[in-house]
């Protein structure tokens, strides 16, 4: 089985929560037994997460080795120019080490059919915002955030819209959708 999430912000991207006060998990979104995350997502971030039963799938979408592109869009403070772009294209040196080379383009406004998130993100009248679509190939703790801050683009909102074949589509913040796992094995 293959369920594709839109995780909303807030949710732990696992089953259980053992913290006080508990937080939301994915089991508050998807009531199917004996599927797994392929792939985490963070507490702070939104969008697709795909869960399967599929111990082998779920390894060719997280495995390194294969470089699975992972797509997001993601709102950034202040405004993109082409040499921070190419800096994310070339790849970024990090404290942990060098990014691979990401996809990376300005959009020009702000994605079409967005959602609204809960809570808003911070906005200051000073500051300007924009849009970012990144794709990389790798999946480092907190990866796109620290690229575009390393930019000197700080994420303001990040939402997962593409991993490997499966693509977020209209689904709704907080609901998923069972595709049909014959066909994408």
């Amino acid at each position: 089985m293959l369920i594709l999430l839109n995780k909303p912000y807030g949710v732990l991207c696992q089953f259980t929560d053992r913290s006080v006060p508990p937080k939301p998990t994915l089991a508050d979104f998807v009531r199917v037994p004996d599927v797994y995350p392929a792939g985490r997502l963070d507490f702070d971030s939104e969008g697709l997460v795909v869960l399967t039963d599929d111990g082998a799938l779920a390894h060719r979408l997280t495995d390194p080795r294969h470089k699975l592109a992972k797509t997001y869009l993601v709102q950034v403070e202040g405004t993109p120019n082409e040499a921070a772009l190419e800096r994310l294209r070339r790849g970024v040196m990090l404290n942990d080490g060098p990014t691979l080379p990401a996809d990376a383009e300005a959009l020009a406004g702000a994605p079409e059919r967005l959602w609204p998130r809960d809570p808003p993100i911070r906005v200051r009248k000073n500051v300007p915002d924009a849009w970012i679509r990144l794709s990389i190939r790798e999946g480092r703790n907190r990866l796109v955030r620290r690229m575009t801050a390393a930019v000197g683009l700080p994420t303001l909102r990040l939402i997962r819209v593409g991993a490997g074949p499966y693509e977020l589509g209209d689904l709704e913040s907080g609901r998923s959708r069972v595709v049909s796992a014959e066909s994408d094995r």
